[in-house]
């Protein structure tokens, strides 16, 4: 392959999967996260790992010269990077809203302004953003991060169409129910904004849900990082990939039922 690839987000869940199934696969693989001891993994398998914060622009144009100098060339970024700032959207307090869209649009949007004229200048390259299921499908307290991957959503379709005559693929990979730390940070985030006050039952309710095993069953990011390399070795990738196979079945209830029935089945489910 000898293909250069920069992940964001690669000290856990599916960054690190990611970063180490290219690395493994024969891609060169540059990985970035603010907790640098948890890839230590990576870079035992030939990995360069560094310091990332996607919210510094110096931290975003070191990561990226620091690829072109030791790479050569940036053939693949995966926007990885993200988290959940979940609770009840009157309890969340916008700069809390506000940042939850900068990690997860805005800040991928910089890096990505960023390398685009050097995959431009190389007559092409694969950028691939991880979304979710949940820019589609909305759940109660979680309204801020549904709307940031929402907006992600026809972000990256506007980019797709965009740099396709550049060569350029865009793709979205959009994660259903996958064991990740993902949902600790959530739940702590949950808990925070809106444990107490006229939303805690519901946020009781959900968190037990969770707790009891929501995930029970589900794959772990692995499946997520199988998906992403077989995007990147098809030669027409699809705009987007619902993983695992039961974000399907998500899926096509969204698009099946009326918002009437979906929110009845929801509450029903949530007893709200």
């Amino acid at each position: 392959m000898n293909k250069t690839v920069l992940v964001t987000g690669a000290s856990a869940g599916i960054g690190y999967a990611t970063a180490e199934l290219l690395l493994r696969s024969g891609y060169k693989v540059f990985a970035g996260a603010r907790r640098v001891e948890k890839m230590r993994g990576l870079e035992a398998l030939g990995g360069r790992t560094f310091r990332l914060d996607v919210t510094e622009e110096l931290s975003l144009k070191s990561a990226l010269d620091e690829v072109l100098k030791d790479g050569g060339r940036l053939d693949v970024l995966i926007n990885n990077a993200g988290y959940g700032a979940h609770g009840a959207v009157e309890d969340v307090p916008l700069d809390e809203a506000r940042r939850q869209f900068e990690v997860n649009l805005f800040s991928l949007a910089r890096l990505t302004q960023l390398a685009l004229p050097h995959m431009r200048g190389a007559g092409g390259g694969t950028i691939i953003n991880i979304s979710s299921i949940a820019g589609k499908v909305t759940m109660p307290t979680g309204g801020w991060y549904h709307a940031s991957k929402h907006a992600l959503e026809a972000y990256s379709d506007a980019l797709r169409l965009e740099t396709a005559q550049f060569g350029i693929k865009v793709v979205l990979i959009e994660p259903g129910p996958i064991r990740t730390e993902w949902d600790n940070t959530a739940l702590v985030n949950l808990e925070k904004y809106s444990g107490s006050g006229v939303y805690a039952p519901l946020v009781k309710r959900i968190t037990e849900k969770f707790r009891a095993g929501y995930r029970a069953g589900a794959p772990g990011p692995e499946a997520v990082a199988a998906v992403i390399l077989k995007a990147l070795r098809s030669s027409s990738p699809a705009a987007r990939y619902p993983v695992p196979f039961s974000a399907r079945g998500i899926l096509l209830l969204k698009w099946l039922l009326p918002d009437a029935l979906l929110d009845w089945g929801i509450r029903r489910v949530l007893k709200a």
